[in-house]
């Protein structure tokens, strides 16, 4: 009887790591140098006369570039700072505008009504806005889950309250307290050392960015992402959820009240909408939109949020805006619905945030090249 060998069918060619191959593992060499070259050309952007029309009003080393970039880089950090407590804990705090309202108007109360340095009200308010998280922090986390969000809601409602109504006659109630530039350093008094508050912001957002990947790469950062994850498991462990989660709940306080003395810098003042819960929203929203939990997500989300936020107005009122039909042009001159509308479709598209875009496309260029393979 005749045996029928079935033809041989060639095996596939084994596929490569993207590692191993020349131009993925160049990639993945100079991916760990990506944030140095950043950092680069954001310490290089002040000295260059560069205009890019559309997305700034004047060239970069302007001081309305400056002063708007300093915003973005000091809610980057803001953000960063929130997402020690919401990405890589798991704690949704609606009161984390208090602290940073505590870093901005004690600053400015205590160079404006006390005539303290500038270094030494700055270290005070950081000081005081440490404090006050650690006191408030150690009530709030009695309770978990969304009683724990409205705690923390109803403390900073209460600062609100004592700030509009001019508690004690330090904070000017609902005009503000402008800040008194005579008892600041010249380099930080004028629209010509813009540059000198850029800087200062950078550092900030440096700093904070620091902290923050320090302490997530540390035994205390692997128990909070132990808590975010499953919190009876850490109590099964022998250690003391309560004390870990004091430790992230005050250390996000001190970051935000840090922030809160440059921010008071930049824009000159103390305004009693920082207190709002709307503020402790929008950094919840910068960090869901950057990504939370991830290395880079929220300054990437805090930066384009701000930059968004001012943009959208000069968008808003625009020529080309203007001259769309009523039905489109009264929406996109409110800058909140554009904002909002953008947060939706990049939660609805990219669930993970911004920080996960790459990876996507990562895998929907890699779906692309395979070969579809008939059985």
């Amino acid at each position: 009887m005749t045996e029928v060998k079935s033809p041989e069918v060639p095996a596939p060619p084994a596929a490569v790591p993207d590692e191993l191959t020349p131009g993925r593992r160049r990639w993945h060499g100079l991916r760990p140098y990506l944030p140095l070259v950043a950092l680069v050309v954001a310490l290089i952007l002040p000295y260059s006369t560069l205009h890019l029309p559309g997305i700034f009003e004047g060239a970069l080393n302007s001081p309305g570039t400056l002063q708007l970039l300093a915003v973005c880089l000091v809610f980057g950090g803001l953000a960063a700072g929130y997402d020690l407590l919401f990405g890589r804990t798991g704690m949704l705090s609606f009161g984390h505008a208090l602290y940073f309202a505590a870093g901005v108007y004690g600053t400015d109360i205590l160079v404006t009504k006390a005539g303290l340095p500038l270094w030494q009200a700055a270290l005070l308010a950081t000081t005081g806005g440490t404090i006050l998280a650690a006191l408030l922090g150690a009530v709030a986390l009695r309770t978990v889950g969304i009683a724990f969000a409205m705690v923390t809601l109803a403390f900073a409602q209460v600062g609100a309250i004592l700030v509009a109504r001019d508690f004690g006659g330090l904070t000017g109630g609902e005009e503000g307290l402008p800040l008194d530039v005579s008892g600041l350093p010249e380099g930080l008094v004028g629209v010509t050392n813009t540059v000198n508050l850029y800087w200062l912001a950078l550092a900030y957002l440096v700093v904070v960015v620091f902290v923050v990947h320090r302490v997530s790469g540390s035994p205390t950062g692997r128990v909070l992402a132990g808590l975010r994850d499953d919190e009876r498991r850490i109590g099964v462990l022998g250690l003391d959820p309560y004390r870990f989660k004091l430790v992230a709940f005050t250390l996000a306080g001190g970051l935000a009240a840090a922030g809160g003395a440059v921010y008071v810098l930049i824009v000159g003042g103390a305004s009693p909408h920082i207190t709002s819960s709307e503020w402790t929203l929008a950094l919840l929203v910068m960090v869901v939109l950057g990504g939370p939990g991830t290395r880079w997500g929220p300054v990437i989300g805090g930066i384009l949020y701000m930059y968004l936020d001012h943009r959208l107005v000069a968008f808003g009122t625009s020529d080309a805006v203007e001259a769309l039909p009523a039905f489109l042009s009264n929406p996109l001159s409110q800058p909140l619905f554009v904002l909002g509308t953008v947060f939706i479709l990049a939660v609805y598209f990219f669930p993970g945030g911004l920080a996960s875009l790459a990876p996507r496309l990562a895998l929907l260029k890699h779906s692309l090249r395979t070969p579809s393979r008939r059985p």
